[in-house]
């Protein structure tokens, strides 16, 4: 069966809680799920890749790309922004013949710091295909990855792998004379062909005259294929569910308006307003859209007051009431009581030109964010909705710290239980976001390592690692799971080892990389608790023929081996009982004689433990596994052997 990281995903997170009982136990699962739910922008998941390349529309300058990677086994990937880029180099490695390697996205943070390079040569395998997305990068790392690059490919050649490097199109004149030869320029795919093959992917039945209607046409010149992919999907949601009568002609008048920017709009009609009262209801609709009223009213008056605004004194029944307030700002109030916008996409209009025009309260809306999802009675899908609404625009404005403190304060120790799923969505969503992902990376390794971290804010790591970041980054995911496993006591740290437990077990590469982790903490660190995740990951038999997961195996049994006889024996008589198995016998047992050819005192409780196991009942296979082992154990010391040794 072929090891993926795709396999790893859609299973449920598990039972997870902080000491809360049912309700911590429902509230992370309530956030597993809905990360689930999120769109999935930049995963390379192997069914994810699958579903993209049956939507992927060919850009101009893709073949010279691809003979340009075969012939040099790297190849960078250069054009404007919302060509494609990213997926047309993930579209390359997919396309690849799979050689024994995985897919996988180089990390982009130096974790650990056990590499002075920004590209790790540990992460190439022979047969990988890697990417490594430098799209939204500083110039100082640009330089610095450009730098190390030379080094890096030289390898790639001989084990057979595969690199592609989106480039940074801002960033242009920086690129190095000697990477010139290597890098293609794409082109933008024509977006009506890009529009037609994702909608006939998803069964949606149109005739070909009706791409060309003129409003189309004219959003279909200017749009990036992300924002053709969500035209389609649009279109895809109101076929769903409009009624049998209507067809594509409808389907796409309800959905175009939609991507559609409306801040223009937005401006003319505020540029004559001054009243407070009416620009904190126009922004409270528009963050908590389609909501019920009162939860509109009780954010407007939240907002109002932390921006000192003064109160209305006149009295409450001479004012107008929440109905007319609300016409006011060009809302309607639908049948199941709740309210929006009547313009399509005029609440983005609103949020963008409120981020975008009036900096200076920015901070002070982070605040009031954070105090509307502490007190206003909201739905799961309303708290999903606005969180969303709030993190796009805070990713927009370059604020991720924003979302960051969000988490922190949702997490804290006096926060609702309630805000939980909310933190766990602010992460990911920043983890998902182009120019960001990299910031909340290395903050979760920040929080993964601190002893400060609360365990609350442990447990959404836990969940944001294993469903979001897993899917993108699992190298890095792989590494703060570790940490948070290591740091953590109790369910905590049980719900980290059991997701790098479902990682590395769906993942060979992995795998092999969390040995090579193990190995190294339990023989220079300081974790005992490595050495519980060594016996609870370690499989006798899984990828033994290969030397370097033998030498890891070495080296974590050599540490285990010097802990009190109890604490090992058991898994101790599982390796054994893998060794009954001829095929695998050789292998298994010259790991664990080498495991303890320095000790006599150790090779001689192993030897007990394995004697013991071998009188408690089984077939004669047993016998012969142990006087393998004593031969192996004598050979590994210099000691003659002797068949009747046993």
């Amino acid at each position: 069966m072929t090891e993926t990281v795709g396999s790893f995903f859609g299973q449920t997170f598990g039972s997870v809680h902080s000491g809360g009982g049912n309700q911590y136990n429902f509230l992370f699962q309530e956030a597993a799920s809905r990360l689930r739910e999120q769109a999935r922008r930049r995963t390379i998941a192997e069914e994810d890749r699958t579903h993209l390349a049956e939507r992927f529309v060919p850009p101009p300058g893709l073949q010279r790309a691809r003979a340009r990677l075969e012939q040099s086994h790297t190849v960078l990937i250069s054009g404007p922004s919302g060509s494609g880029r990213r997926t047309a180099a993930l579209m390359l490695l997919h396309d690849l013949a799979e050689t024994g390697g995985t897919l996988h996205e180089l990390p982009d943070t130096s974790d650990d710091d056990t590499v002075s390079s920004p590209l790790d040569t540990r992460a190439v395998n022979d047969g990988d295909r890697l990417l490594l997305d430098l799209s939204e990068v500083e110039e100082a790392r640009y330089i610095d990855v450009q730098n190390a690059l030379s080094d890096f490919r030289a390898g790639l050649g001989t084990r057979g792998a595969h690199l592609a490097v989106v480039l940074p199109h801002r960033l242009g004149y920086l690129l190095k004379d000697e990477l010139k030869r290597l890098t293609v320029e794409i082109g933008r795919p024509p977006a009506r062909r890009v529009l037609a093959r994702r909608l006939r992917c998803d069964g949606v039945p149109f005739e070909k005259a009706e791409l060309n209607e003129s409003a189309l046409g004219k959003f279909l010149t200017h749009a990036s294929m992300r924002d053709v992919a969500d035209l389609a999907d649009g279109i895809r949601k109101f076929r769903d569910s409009s009624p049998a009568d209507r067809g594509f002609p409808h389907w796409l008048a309800d959905a175009l308006p939609r991507q559609q920017d409306q801040s223009a709009r937005v401006a003319t009609d505020l540029a004559g307003e001054q009243s407070g009262r009416h620009k904190a209801l126009l922004l409270s609709l528009a963050v908590f859209h389609e909501t019920a009223p009162g939860a509109v009213l009780q954010a407007a008056n939240f907002l109002l007051g932390l921006l000192s605004h003064p109160p209305d004194t006149t009295p409450r029944l001479d004012r107008a009431d929440l109905h007319t307030e609300l016409s006011a700002i060009t809302a309607e109030t639908s049948a199941n009581g709740r309210v929006s916008f009547s313009v399509p996409e005029y609440d983005r209009g609103v949020r963008n030109h409120f981020w975008t025009y009036l900096p200076d309260i920015r901070r002070q809306l982070r605040d009031w964010f954070q105090v509307c999802l502490t007190e206003l009675t909201l739905s799961a899908d309303d708290r999903t909705g606005a969180v969303n609404r709030f993190a796009e625009q805070s990713l927009r404005t370059d604020r991720p710290e924003d979302l960051t403190w969000l988490a922190e304060q949702w997490t804290s120790r006096q926060a609702p239980v309630r805000l939980i799923p909310d933190a766990a969505q602010v992460l990911a969503r920043g983890l998902d976001d182009e120019r960001h992902g990299r910031y909340f990376r290395q903050r979760i390794y920040d929080w993964a390592t601190s002893g400060e971290t609360v365990d609350r804010l442990r447990q959404v790591l836990v969940v944001v690692c294993a469903e979001t970041m897993a899917r993108s980054h699992p190298d890095q995911a792989l590494v703060r799971l570790h940490h948070l496993a290591r740091r953590s006591s109790g369910q905590v740290a049980a719900d980290a080892r059991a997701a790098l437990l479902r990682l590395t077990g769906s993942d060979r590469r992995l795998y092999r990389r969390m040995l090579d982790r193990l190995s190294t903490g339990i023989a220079h660190g300081p974790w005992g608790k490595d050495r519980d995740l060594f016996l609870e990951l370690a499989d006798p038999v899984r990828l033994i023929g290969y030397r370097d997961v033998r030498d890891s195996l070495v080296s974590c049994w050599t540490g285990v081996l010097l802990r009190p006889v109890d604490s090992w024996c058991v898994p101790l008589s599982r390796w054994l009982t893998a060794a009954e198995d001829v095929r695998h016998r050789d292998l298994v047992l010259r790991v664990l004689s080498a495991s303890c050819a320095r000790d006599v005192r150790v090779s001689g409780q192993l030897y007990r433990v394995a004697l013991r196991w071998a009188g408690a009942g089984g077939g004669a296979e047993r016998p012969r596994t142990v006087a393998h082992l004593l031969r192996r154990i004598n050979s590994d010391q210099g000691i003659e052997t002797y068949d009747h040794a046993v």
